[in-house]
């Protein structure tokens, strides 16, 4: 158990996992020997169908040995040739699909025509055509586990490695790879949690800088408001002054025309005295 647990430490510590460079499983080797993470597997020759023709058979060797030495593409071609011969040949489906994850490199992952999803494809339909050779049932599921876990799906590698244990318990390699990917799903929540409080933070900052934003705007509209109600008295005050300076100087006007009616009538009134004074009368 300890052992498990530093091999997954490591494996989280350099981020190694599933990678189209990574090492197969010796198709002599045994199916329950212990191997890294990175390894795919294969399906030894004729575990499933002893019956298949020798010449598929031997297609299926030749691929084999291309696949060890690391011509993935070469190895494609017997395999397709072993397909032309027998297209329910499980192994050479399965061994197909493994050269096709190594040889995926540089492709578009999201392109249909790449060759990991072609993989993809043919291990899921392995799962649903493959009857009784639990064996690559098996192994299929644990491919498509690192195919998911490579795009960092963990929720779906976590389900596919365990339908690879329910098939095998002994399956040491999809058990190490369950553990991990549940690490890694776990981390994953975390951070997405820790993004949505930092999102929830920025949006609570934005709603206060808006909402600063808006009272600054609503005091400076008042303090403007305030200034015209003030500007709007001081010229109604301006105006009243001037109403009433004009108001002033009419009545001192007509004060002084009054006034100089007065005089008027007043020495008007003296010059018809002195007149009545000298007029004599008439004899």
């Amino acid at each position: 158990m300890k052992t498990i647990y530093r091999k997954i430490a490591l494996a989280v510590s350099i981020g190694v996992f599933y990678s189209m460079s990574a090492q197969s499983i010796d198709l002599s080797t045994d199916e329950n020997s212990t191997d890294t993470p990175e390894a795919t597997e294969q399906v030894k020759v004729g575990s499933e169908k002893r019956s298949a023709k020798m010449n598929v058979r031997n297609l299926i060797k030749e691929g084999n040995k291309l696949y060890h030495d690391k011509r993935y593409s070469e190895a494609e071609v017997c395999y397709n040739k072993a397909l032309e011969i027998d297209p329910n040949s499980a192994v050479a489906q399965f061994n197909l699909a493994s050269a096709l994850m190594q040889n995926n490199g540089n492709s578009d992952p999201t392109a249909e025509s790449s060759p990991i999803n072609q993989a993809e494809r043919i291990l899921q339909s392995l799962i649903k055509t493959a009857g009784d050779e639990a064996s690559i049932i098996e192994k299929s599921f644990y491919n498509l586990g690192n195919i998911a876990f490579n795009r960092q799906q963990y929720a779906e590698s976590i389900e596919m490695y365990k339908n690879a244990l329910r098939r095998n318990p002994d399956n040491d390699n999809a058990r190490e790879n369950l553990r991990l990917a549940q690490l890694k799903m776990q981390n994953q929540d975390q951070n997405q949690n820790q993004d949505q409080d930092k999102n929830q933070q920025d949006q609570q900052d934005q709603q206060q800088q808006q909402q600063n934003q808006d009272q600054q705007q609503d005091q400076n509209q008042q303090n403007q408001n305030q200034d015209q109600q003030q500007q709007q008295q001081n010229q109604q005050q301006q105006q009243q002054m001037s109403d009433a300076n004009a108001e002033r100087i009419l009545k001192a006007m007509e004060n002084a025309e009054a006034a100089t009616r007065r005089k008027v009538e007043a020495q008007k009134a003296k010059e018809q005295q002195s007149n009545s004074r000298y007029t004599t009368k008439p004899w």
